[in-house]
């Protein structure tokens, strides 16, 4: 690359260059004046929308059931729906997803169900993970969708080897990972952005722009205009969207979709939305921002945006709207009755299919604990049972078993 010489000094701040917004509909679910809708079928329309609502009614149940104690944990992809399920509708369902930590809308667009949510959230004997990990960090291999793992933007580098070996395969497929902005203040971001855009590797890196990291607002994140600047330093295609507007979003990743898997070459796209809802369900959002500032954002809800471009599409109306509504409800409700009941894995899963077979360290251990809770069978009822099931426990016997 050759730049052209210049003879007294010339600093550059990047004000120099304006990224806009793509936006297709606005608030109102009409399509803006001279925009053109993504070729989107009533069927594939009336898929993203099932799945954008499902996700609602998931989100809201289930952070009720944390709150009434049933659940330690929960994060709400509530506002965001948008953003998740609108890139997700636009890759083939065989790409792979690395996701962060609010994509759930993502799974249930590939058909998730609530069964499998469940099984997760409770960690009980059908759940894939056996337990092991906290609530919200899911995992299906055959949806092509990464177990989530807690340490913030290790998925983005990740993605980029991925998708290198994509590359490799020539399979005609690419990778996408979503994170927020604050995980983009991660050396692993620019790390990724780096390696992909080297290699030139078929990933859509999609950062959910929703203006906070946990507490801390945008504007003490970063001084300069958003998160899609970033992608200039690395030489990468960019492209700023709203977030909850699901036809731009669509468009947008079909379209990035179609430059990573044609040409090799890596995408950026901000998506400019906002949570709803608290950061997770240890969270108070009202520490630190405003109803009104947030009343702002609900005015500007995605799922009430599709809604009405549906409903004005005919391919929607009141009645399907309360029928699917109140179907979503119960089908959740009676799916997480039938996860509390079901047992937790066996006790023996703590240590099997870690490697290949159990390690003399890993099985001392594994005895050791069985001994405990042999010893203290009350103080682990659940454990008592999986290695005795014939044997009840009894309150006031703290004895040998």
């Amino acid at each position: 690359m050759t730049t052209p010489h210049v003879h007294e000094p010339v600093f550059l701040t990047g004000d120099e260059f304006s990224i806009p917004t793509f936006r297709l509909l606005d608030p109102d679910g009409c399509l803006r004046e001279g925009a053109t809708a993504p070729q989107l079928s009533r069927d594939h329309a009336r898929r993203i929308y099932r799945a954008m609502l499902a996700t609602r009614v998931l989100d809201e149940r289930m952070m009720a059931a944390q709150r009434q104690g049933r659940l330690s944990f929960y994060m709400q992809c509530t506002g965001e729906e948008a953003a998740v399920i609108g890139a997700t509708a636009a890759l083939d369902d065989a790409d792979m997803i690395m996701a962060q930590y609010r994509e759930q809308g993502a799974l249930v667009y590939r058909g998730f169900t609530f069964d499998e949510f469940m099984n997760q959230l409770f960690g009980n004997e059908l759940d894939y993970g056996k337990g092991r990990q906290m609530p919200v960090h899911y995992g299906s291999r055959k949806l092509h969708y990464m177990t989530i793992s807690s340490p913030l933007a290790t998925q983005i580098p990740q993605a980029t080897g991925y998708a290198y070996g994509q590359k490799l395969a020539e399979d005609g497929h690419c990778t996408i990972t979503f994170f927020g902005e604050g995980a983009a203040s991660e050396g692993d971001f620019h790390a990724a952005l780096n390696m992909a855009s080297v290699h030139a590797v078929p990933v859509i890196f999609f950062c959910r722009n929703n203006g906070y990291a946990i507490s801390t607002p945008a504007v003490e994140q970063f001084a300069a205009d958003g998160i899609a600047p970033r992608a200039f330093g690395y030489h990468m295609h960019v492209i700023r969207v709203d977030g909850n507007d699901i036809l731009a979003v669509y468009e947008a990743t079909r379209q990035a979709r179609r430059i990573a898997v044609e040409n090799n070459q890596p995408v950026l796209i901000e998506a400019m939305t906002y949570r709803l809802a608290a950061h997770s369900s240890s969270d108070d959002p009202s520490g630190y921002r405003s109803k009104s500032e947030e009343q702002i954002w609900h005015d500007q809800d995605p799922l009430l945006r599709m809604q009405k471009w549906m409903l004005g599409q005919q391919w929607w109306s009141e009645e399907e709207e309360k029928e699917l509504q109140e179907s979503l409800r119960r089908e959740v409700l009676e799916t997480m009755k039938r996860a509390e009941k079901r047992p937790p894995p066996p006790l023996d899963s703590l240590v099997s299919e870690v490697y290949a077979e159990v390690t003399p360290s890993l099985q001392n251990q594994f005895d050791q604990l069985k001994r405990h809770i042999r010893k203290y069978p009350d103080a682990y009822p659940r454990g008592a049972r999986s290695l005795d099931p014939e044997v009840a426990v009894d309150s006031n016997d703290q004895g040998e078993r």
